[in-house]
């Protein structure tokens, strides 16, 4: 199975070891991106990577596992909770607060992913895309034009 190296650039601490070991030269932080056209899935870069930002994932996903209605429902509640957690937490001063904000993001990122419900390709994630797009957020636009759906 063919892989892909990808960065988390709220995780990047621009230590840029990657640059070292990458053998095609597809890691750039000039834009912070890792091309995926020149890189071979090796892997050097995620051994390399000291803040663990960088992480393989499959160049093809697959079809959007099904799940009942009821599930459907609680997993999305609980995001739902993260997110307005997520939300206060921004308007809040300190530290503390940006932890607190970044604990809630992952948790419901993590949630989604773990539970197949949020695959790149797959009809949930572009509707997500497709309701942020329309709420003018130029990120999940640009997302929506470059993720194939494959169901």
């Amino acid at each position: 199975m063919k892989k892909t190296a990808v960065r988390n650039l709220r995780l990047c601490t621009k230590e840029c070891l990657c640059l070292f070991v990458c053998p095609t030269g597809a890691a750039d932080t000039e834009n912070s991106i890792i091309d995926a056209e020149k890189c071979t899935g090796c892997g050097r870069c995620v051994e390399a990577c000291a803040s663990s930002a960088i992480y393989l994932v499959p160049a093809e996903y697959p079809p959007q596992q099904k799940h009942d209605d009821d599930v459907l429902s609680a997993m999305n509640t609980f995001v739902t909770s993260k997110l307005e957690a997520e939300h206060t937490a921004s308007a809040l001063p300190d530290r503390f607060a940006r932890a607190l904000e970044r604990s809630n993001r992952i948790m419901a990122e993590d949630l989604l992913r773990e539970s197949g419900y949020m695959l790149p390709q797959s009809r949930n994630a572009k509707k997500f895309l497709k309701e942020h797009a329309e709420k003018g957020n130029e990120r999940a636009e640009k997302l929506l034009k470059m993720i194939k759906a494959n169901e």
